[in-house]
């Protein structure tokens, strides 16, 4: 993530995204947790989806908006808001419901 850097990105364990077929997904960095509802992006290039989340952030509600976009190398471009606070953006490596990279 380019605004926090690895220690305190998984302060309270590895940091996560998760998408679902469905649209659906989870995440959790720092004190940051989510459940989103995306949509995919109509969009000329790779395969995007455009989130909405709400969850909590340190024990307070939070709430918030995202994209993701899926890189030739398998990795994954995002961009996470916090309604009303700080954003970053990010990459992941892909990694599977295996646990395989």
């Amino acid at each position: 993530m380019d605004r926090w850097d690895r220690h305190a990105i998984e302060l309270l364990g590895p940091g996560f995204f998760e998408f679902n077929h469905d649209g659906t997904g989870r995440f959790g960095f720092i004190t940051v947790e989510g459940r989103m509802d995306g949509r995919p992006l109509h969009a000329a290039g790779s395969p995007a989806v455009e989130f909405t989340w709400e969850r909590s952030d340190e024990c307070d509600h939070a709430c918030g908006r995202g994209t993701v976009s899926l890189q030739a190398d398998g990795s994954l471009r995002c961009h996470i808001y916090i309604h009303r606070g700080e954003d970053s953006a990010f990459r992941t490596d892909r990694e599977t419901a295996s646990g395989r990279r």
